[in-house]
């Protein structure tokens, strides 16, 4: 799906929406100190946030580049390769679990928010967030691509909709489950600032600018340039996220 790939090209795609994303999150979340776990963590903006409100964070992905970047920039957090869906920790190991960005790539989202439940202890917190199915930060690239190339756009996955995660956690046994909407936002600069990450090859849009020939990727460029406000402008994506708590 994408995501093999270096630390560095996910954080220049889609980094710069995830640092903020992360800070809002948590803050929804409402996790501090205690016991964290971070599914799914990528190259670590989630786990960096809460290492920051004083969270002993653990780190699990199944991208070893992405777990080794967790390693160097955060010595001390123990970051391990994994599933969600079969995560390697005893039940009750965590005050709270959160994915941040990843439901929907789960390969089956209701067993890793499942496992997410599992790990916790009673009292704790399980958190998700995932962009909106049309108003993330990347929606109008595949209206170009449609236009461009007779793409279609993905069908929505799951945890892309509204409700759709405050039902994966209810189906995992959470109680008092909270869904609400985070936006964050980037400063772009230039269209060449926007454009390049999207040729990194991160996630499905890396992929499908990379199948793309020269004449192509051009003429998508230029289609995704004229959809955009003039800049500099500011680039907005809508995510929703739920909360539980394990019962």
């Amino acid at each position: 799906m994408g995501f093999a790939v270096s630390a560095d090209a996910y954080d220049r795609f889609m980094g710069r929406f995830s640092r903020p994303l992360a800070r809002d999150f948590a803050d929804f979340a409402g996790v501090g100190a205690g016991e964290a776990l971070d599914v799914g963590s990528g190259p670590g903006a989630l786990t960096e946030e809460l290492l920051a409100r004083g969270a002993r964070v653990t780190a699990v992905d199944p991208s070893r580049s992405f777990v080794a970047a967790v390693r160097e920039r955060c010595p001390g957090v123990r970051a391990l390769e994994g599933a969600a869906e079969a995560l390697p920790f005893a039940d009750a190991s965590f005050d709270a679990a959160l994915a941040q960005l990843v439901v929907h790539f789960m390969a089956d989202a209701s067993a890793g928010v499942a496992e997410m439940a599992r790990v916790v202890r009673p009292g704790g917190t399980v958190a998700a967030c995932v962009w909106d199915h049309e108003r993330g930060p990347v929606g109008p690239f595949w209206t170009a691509a449609a236009e461009v190339s007779g793409i279609a756009p993905p069908p929505p996955r799951v945890g892309t909709r509204r409700g759709d995660l405050a039902r994966l956690l209810e189906g995992a046994g959470l109680r008092d489950v909270v869904e609400a909407p985070l936006e964050a936002s980037v400063r772009i600069g230039s269209f060449d600032e926007w454009w390049e990450p999207f040729e990194l090859g991160v996630g499905p849009v890396g992929e499908l600018v990379a199948r793309l020939d020269a004449a192509a990727r051009a003429r998508l460029c230029e289609r995704y340039r004229e959809l955009l406000p003039a800049p500099p402008f500011e680039a907005r994506g809508l995510a929703w996220a739920a909360r539980g708590t394990r019962a």
